[in-house]
């Protein structure tokens, strides 16, 4: 059972985003929906209580500040904690601009649970879109302007700035991964990298240890390397141009470089791999590729 205020609309602004439904639910414990489908974008809130949701084969804990998406015709589940059941408001709206709306949001299928702290906010919008509750113009250009109110506050959240941020630094590393692919045969430094990418030096170090757990200029030299080794196994080229084709316009810089990473020269390593440790060199040379291939 539940104690709900709630309303439905049929009404639409067409091409636009609008309300679809919006509601207030004091729950009984266990009290539950689903599984089931709905046709339209629906989004919970949680002023107060526990409760879990199913959707995607997956389980979520949900309590106090926690809301979740249900997308449409995406199968779902959710239920009443049984000691501390939830109260919670939610709001249903489609349009053309529904899904670049919820994308926007930072909410999807595969990521559905979101956290606001805005709860007198959420709470006192909601309660004042169920005012306007007829089918007159006046009333849906009102529900609609407090569903766009809603979306607000639900944009303006600490966990989707921090995602937002999280999603440009890792914007940052593969636009410079992209460019050593590129351009690792040329003499190219770590700054060139980092202008690239606008961004400076200093932040471009602090990203590649964060997210690789290396600096860019180790980067840059391990796929130098195994580029070579790639040569190394599959040409007869000479060392000289092996380095040239590396990267490295010194071969002398090249053989230190080698050394470093693999604890000889580039000529020991051939003839060790000519000699019977080809299956070992091989293994060392897919572990470094399939390393970089999953950066």
């Amino acid at each position: 059972m539940e104690k709900a205020y709630k309303l439905e609309f049929g009404d639409s602004l067409d091409g636009s985003l609008y309300n679809t439904s919006c509601g207030l639910s004091k729950t009984e414990p266990l009290h539950s929906f689903g599984p089931a489908v709905k046709p339209f974008f629906l989004i919970h809130y949680v002023l107060s209580g526990e409760g879990r949701l199913v959707i995607n084969e997956k389980e979520y804990h949900l309590e106090k500040n926690y809301g979740f998406l249900i997308t449409p015709e995406e199968l779902a589940f959710y239920e009443a904690d049984e000691k501390n059941p939830w109260t919670y408001v939610w709001v249903g709206f489609t349009g053309t601009g529904a899904e670049d709306a919820v994308r926007s949001l930072g909410l999807s299928v595969s990521h559905p649970v979101f956290y606001s702290d805005a709860s007198d906010e959420i709470y006192e919008i909601v309660k004042n879109m169920m005012e306007y509750n007829t089918y007159s113009f006046t009333d849906r250009l009102k529900r609609n302007g407090y569903l766009s109110l809603f979306l607000a506050a639900l944009s303006d959240r600490e966990d989707k700035k921090t995602a937002e941020r999280d999603d440009k630094a890792n914007t940052y590393v593969e636009r410079a991964i992209e460019y050593v692919r590129l351009n690792y045969c040329n003499p190219i430094k770590v700054t060139d990298i980092a202008d690239y990418v606008c961004v400076n030096r200093s932040y471009l170090y602090t990203l590649f240890n964060e997210y690789l757990h290396m600096s860019p200029q180790q980067f840059l030299a391990t796929y130098r390397i195994t580029k070579s080794l790639e040569l190394l196994h599959s040409t007869n080229y000479p060392i000289e141009s092996i380095a040239l084709s590396s990267g490295y316009s010194d071969p002398i810089v090249f053989n230190k470089a080698f050394n470093k990473q693999k604890g000889m020269s580039p000529t020991t390593y051939r003839k060790a791999m000519r000699s019977g440790g080809a299956e070992s060199s091989k293994e060392q040379l897919k572990q470094l590729e399939d390393f970089i291939e999953l950066e």
